[in-house]
């Protein structure tokens, strides 16, 4: 009889331990499937401990020869064999990136990693990252999604899209001018709503989430009526649609800049380039077709942050349509880092080491901002920082960066849900390029990417107490993407920004906790400035 009362209360834990919440059997999660059918053929990628992954996937046509300057046109590829085991070459750039193929025009790719086991019954999210690097340079490749699929459970898309001239030229009667790079994203979104579901991805939970440039192309692709329907919920880092740089702020005498520029501006860029490079005649276009991209990249520069609006993709000015809240409507994680300027101050010091003195300080902030300079020399003064170069930098990150990006976030906010946050974490890794013995190392730009994904194949915050702000982190970004609402375990909750109040929450060196933003950054000051 006990031999008996064992047994049943053995099946009974076994019974209970097989069933799901609603009473029916539980899936056992089994190593997904390395071979995948897509529109771009059928993939054979490749899975360690904890993903698997699919490199290297076209997702649009090779832009080249007399598609080179073209709106980019969908894969329709599906019984081709694919290697997907291997990375594809990052858009054409000035400067080869590290461990990857040498940069190509043929670079219409993405990467797919979603979590090693599945389950039959298990839809992820769809997590789509837009890189960085000032629309003239990076790629999707270098950043690896295995922590963030593993811990978040979702599935993660690392994109290229064509870059510098190649991505932005503007010129009359070019359809397309100065959007290209932004056309290849968004073909990029259509892409995963066409095989999401093929790697066990919802089409549709899809979160868009960038930094820097590919923040400042997140911002404005949810100003662009062609990415209806392809973005259910959007994270913007570093990328805020208000975004202005000040006239010397990312080096000594480059005029002020912001991350897009109207189409007759954009058309301008591109015809004195055309011009330079002796293809300003009857037919520039097929004139700059027959060039190598070699030959093309001598003006590469000049495309940085040159997003055109006032075009079929992007109608209006990013900054101006989140203001007038003519944008989608889909939940938004928006911030940035502490120190965002201080990255480029020291990168123009180390490339010009009598820039920014104390001696051209007065003429420095004259430059910046015109008749008001005393007034920010009093609110900044020099006795405040380690030197000149430090007390330009923070007048440029607050005036340029925190201020528009909180302000441009409660503007989005009178639409649709809103969560701001800063990252001032200044004890990981300096990745951002920028250093100088003159500007203390800090909250850089781009120095939050390590804290959320591998970068060209390392971990490099795997320690604590680095590693526990970096899991903090991809748990509020991750819960995000699967609900709309950012959560992790044993960490603040995170309240929304409002049209009236702009609550931040801070990953800082100590911890999670909210932060006071705007004093911090002295925003009342620059709104009775006239900063937008």
């Amino acid at each position: 009889m006990r031999k008996t009362l064992c047994t049943l209360a053995v099946l009974a834990v076994m019974a209970t331990a097989a069933c799901g919440d609603d009473g029916r059997p539980a899936s056992v999660p089994t190593d997904a499937p390395l071979r995948v059918e897509t529109s771009s053929g059928v993939l054979q990628g490749k899975a360690d401990s904890t993903t698997r992954q699919f490199l290297g996937v076209r997702y649009a046509q090779p832009p080249t020869g007399a598609k080179r300057w073209t709106l980019p046109t969908s894969v329709d590829t599906p019984d081709a064999r694919v290697d997907a085991t291997r990375s594809g070459a990052p858009c054409e750039q000035t400067a080869a990136l590290p461990t990857l193929p040498a940069p190509d025009e043929d670079c219409l790719s993405l990467n797919v990693t979603t979590p090693r086991k599945t389950t039959p019954d298990r839809s992820l999210p769809v997590m789509v990252w837009w890189h960085g690097g000032g629309y003239t340079r990076d790629a999707g490749s270098p950043y690896g999604a295995q922590r963030l699929a593993d811990i978040g459970d979702v599935m993660v898309v690392t994109i290229n899209y064509r870059l510098g001239i190649f991505g932005y030229l503007g010129l009359p009667n070019l359809a397309g001018g100065g959007d290209f790079g932004l056309a290849d994203q968004l073909e990029s979104l259509r892409w995963v709503q066409r095989n999401a579901a093929a790697f066990g991805g919802d089409p549709d939970n899809v979160t868009l989430f960038g930094e820097s440039a590919g923040g400042m192309s997140a911002c404005a692709a949810l100003t662009s009526p062609s990415a209806r329907g392809l973005i259910d919920k959007a994270i913007i880092s570093s990328g805020s649609c208000a975004l202005e740089f000040p006239t010397g702020s990312i080096y000594p005498g480059v005029p002020v800049e912001r991350p897009y520029v109207s189409a007759a501006e954009s058309i301008k860029t591109g015809t004195e380039a055309a011009r330079t490079l002796g293809c300003l005649n009857a037919s520039t276009v097929d004139c700059l077709r027959a060039l190598p991209a070699a030959r093309l990249l001598t003006q590469d520069e000049n495309f940085s942050n040159t997003l055109a609006y006032g075009t079929p993709l992007l109608p209006r000015d990013p900054r101006e349509a989140v203001a007038s809240g003519d944008t989608l409507r889909v939940p938004l994680i928006s911030g940035g880092n502490r120190d965002e300027n201080d990255a480029f101050t020291a990168g123009a010091l180390a490339a010009t080491p009598t820039a920014y003195t104390a001696a051209s300080f007065p003429n420095d902030l004259r430059a910046a901002y015109g008749a008001r300079a005393d007034d920010v020399a009093q609110r900044y003064p020099l006795s405040r920082f380690a030197g000149a170069p430090a007390a330009l930098a923070r007048t440029f990150t607050d005036a340029g960066w925190a201020c528009p990006t909180t302000r441009s976030a409660q503007q989005y906010a009178a639409h649709a849900p809103v969560f701001s946050y800063e990252f001032s974490d200044e004890t990981g890794p300096n990745v951002s390029g920028g250093s100088s013995p003159q500007i203390p190392k800090a909250a850089f730009h781009a120095n939050d990417l390590p804290y959320l994904l591998d970068l060209f194949g390392k971990n490099l915050v795997p320690n604590d107490p680095q590693a526990s702000l970096s899991r903090r982190m991809i748990e509020y970004w991750t819960s995000f993407a699967h609900t709309g609402t950012p959560r992790a375990q044993n960490a603040p909750s995170w309240p929304r920004t409002t049209t009236a109040s702009a609550p931040v929450l801070g990953f800082t060196s100590s911890g999670v906790r909210l932060v006071d933003h705007a004093a911090d950054h002295q925003c009342s000051f620059w709104a009775g400035m006239g900063v937008r």
